[in-house]
């Protein structure tokens, strides 16, 4: 995409904004975010843990934008270990998938609770669960540091290819904010969406929501995988 006179200033932010929110639906974000997401029962929580990986990754694409636009860092450059940085984030998934594994795997024992409602007696059976949610585990710094990871390899790079077209150094590194920007609000709908199973199967349907969990360790871990075999071994 090339920055010509004809596209205000308005129109490269309002771009920025929308490749932000698109980017946010790569595989390799979701898989990452869905690992955590999928320990997590509240859909609020959820939302702040793709906020935090948005945070994350905005601060790398900053960090970038700024040696390319006020250092003129060649883009070339950073092609060369591209792929190293893409093996580091498939290297990440496969621990994520592999934690979220062992989280499911070390569960505490079925216990079942009697409840009584007005004269009707009846039993719920929960897997008990190590992990909780006290506020301050929203704020786990493991979704900034995910986030920063991602913002240093894989697609984001082809936002950055944007940044060299446009005369501003000013506009530049406004659109990098933007982009971020749209990234954080892109994330946390998605973790919204991945948390709705989550949420709606915590508790009642235990043995369900282990399943999805199961689902979601595993696909972070294949995408891991061939992430890491594509950029490294192929």
């Amino acid at each position: 995409m090339e920055i010509t006179p004809e596209l205000s200033v308005f129109s490269v932010l309002i771009i920025g904004f929308v490749l932000g929110l698109r980017h946010a639906t790569d595989a390799d974000h979701l898989a990452a975010v869905s690992t955590i997401v999928s320990e997590k029962k509240n859909l609020f929580t959820s939302m702040i843990i793709g906020g935090f990986w948005g945070f994350g990754h905005t601060i790398s694409l900053f960090a970038v934008g700024i040696v390319i636009i006020l250092l003129k860092f060649q883009l070339s450059d950073l092609e060369s270990i591209e792929p190293k940085l893409e093996a580091i984030v498939g290297g990440m998934l496969v621990l994520l998938g592999l934690n979220a594994l062992r989280k499911i795997f070390t569960a505490k024992e079925i216990h079942a609770h009697p409840h009584k409602h007005g004269d009707h007696a009846h039993t719920h059976i929960h897997l008990h669960k190590h992990e909780n949610e006290k506020w301050h585990h929203r704020f786990s710094p493991r979704s900034v540091i995910i986030g920063m990871v991602h913002g240093l390899a894989g697609s984001a790079g082809l936002m950055l290819l944007v940044v060299p077209t446009i005369s501003s150094p000013t506009v530049a590194l406004f659109y990098i904010l933007v982009f971020g920007v749209g990234s954080i609000a892109g994330m946390m709908l998605m973790s919204l969406l991945i948390g709705l199973p989550f949420h709606f199967t915590a508790d009642k349907f235990d043995f369900l929501n282990r399943g999805i969990r199961l689902c979601a360790a595993l696909f972070s871990l294949g995408l891991g995988f061939f992430i890491v075999y594509e950029k490294l071994l192929q």
